[in-house]
């Protein structure tokens, strides 16, 4: 991943959290919003909810890995946020991609 493609400003986070919209699945919550950039920012989340620092770094490379795979299905120009819910402690990688995968089909961006 390239540093410009990672959200890093404040001021992003709050933009897409007050005016983008969200998607919830099993073990993700995707917010995303249009940034009108030729290339997606995004960012990848997990609280102390997840469980301590081993498993939420898990849950960071699991959601990572999975948007690795699908992210030749995604239109250019979006910026998202993946917040890792606490299901997703347990979770083979799998099962996450399949849960980013139905929350991306969710939102209507991605490519047919």
């Amino acid at each position: 991943m390239l540093r410009k493609n990672v959200l890093r400003r404040k001021k992003d986070f709050t933009t897409i959290y007050n005016r983008g919209k969200s998607i919830g699945d099993r073990f993700v919550v995707l917010f995303f919003r249009k940034n009108n950039l030729p290339y997606n920012r995004m960012a990848f989340l997990a609280s102390k909810k997840v469980g301590n620092s081993v498993k939420r770094n898990r849950a960071r490379r699991l959601m990572k890995e999975s948007y690795r795979l699908t992210e030749m299905k995604l239109p250019q120009g979006y910026d998202f946020i993946f917040i890792a819910r606490n299901t997703i402690a347990n979770a083979k990688c799998a099962e996450v991609k399949r849960s980013l995968e139905s929350a991306l089909r969710r939102t209507g961006v991605t490519k047919k």
